[in-house]
């Protein structure tokens, strides 16, 4: 992951901006820690949106992609009424899975307030692992 904070997306990312919400935070004020994962889910939303694509149509044309596993690194705080900055990429694309990495930036995009990744697998709607098809992997994986 990149650790250098910036709120201009690199080629491969799509920036999304969240303001957090009095109901995000916990009793100091804080955005709440379990939150950030709710804010990753609305930025690769707005990744597939980018992408040309939607959740829905990438499930009607039969692919799902469940979360296998998740992981947030808190670097410092982000409170109620802030604008963050979140970027987006795809990295580690694999035959049957990839995974979405986000760094979240203060609104001068100068702090990173947290990064983190979501590991997805590319299955079927019985849930079993599939090859991501041509479609998918030329508008999600970045090109080699």
């Amino acid at each position: 992951m990149n650790n250098m904070p910036s709120a201009q997306a690199q080629e491969d990312e799509v920036l999304y901006l969240h303001r957090v919400s009095y109901g995000e935070t916990d009793c100091m004020g804080v955005l709440y820690y379990a939150e950030y994962l709710h804010i990753f889910e609305r930025a690769r939303t707005a990744f597939t949106h980018a992408r040309g694509l939607s959740y829905k149509e990438v499930e009607t044309r039969g692919i799902y992609l469940p979360v296998r596993e998740a992981l947030c690194r808190y670097r410092g705080p982000a409170r109620y009424d802030d604008l963050l900055t979140v970027a987006c990429r795809v990295a580690k694309p694999r035959r049957a899975s990839f995974t979405f990495a986000y760094r979240i930036l203060d609104e001068s995009g100068t702090a990173l307030l947290a990064e983190g990744w979501t590991e997805h697998a590319c299955t079927n709607a019985q849930g079993k692992p599939v090859a991501a098809p041509d479609w998918f992997r030329r508008a999600f994986f970045p090109p080699a």
